[in-house]
């Protein structure tokens, strides 16, 4: 089974952080999670506000919880708000249903963690992930 390194972590976040810089978006945080939605590393940018690397986490983890892409859950989230908020309590509250919060993959298709960005909009926040995700040598949900 295929796990995401320390190194492939730093290589994500690394390429997210610039990604972010180039298209001069607000201060970001990265946090990166394996399969299992535990976090692998996390960085948080200078001026970024102190709850947004929970956040980033909460959209990681919801990533990881589901294996999809935390736009999926955002989605579903309007059609079915009882179900989402089910299963946000089930995970103890750790779970961010928004998008920014994209599965990592294998090239094979394989499952293996997820990344999780806050600090810009969240169309920009998930932009920037699957770019880090692809620096890695890994591929989003939706590649």
């Amino acid at each position: 089974m295929t796990q995401i390194s320390l190194a492939q972590a730093n290589t994500i976040i690394e390429a997210t952080l610039a990604k972010a810089a180039e298209l001069k978006l607000n201060p970001l945080c990265v946090v990166v999670v394996d399969a299992g939605g535990h976090t692998i590393s996390a960085q948080r940018q200078d001026g970024s506000p102190f709850m947004r690397i929970e956040i980033a986490r909460g959209k990681a983890f919801g990533a990881a919880a589901t294996g999809a892409d935390t736009r999926k859950l955002n989605q579903a989230a309007i059609e079915r708000p009882h179900f989402v908020n089910a299963f946000v309590a089930l995970t103890g509250g750790n779970m961010i249903p928004v998008p920014g919060g994209v599965a990592i993959k294998t090239k094979d298709g394989d499952f293996v963690g997820a990344v999780g960005v806050s600090g810009d909009t969240s169309d920009n926040d998930e932009l920037v992930a699957k770019v880090g995700i692809e620096a890695a040598g890994f591929v989003s949900d939706n590649a």
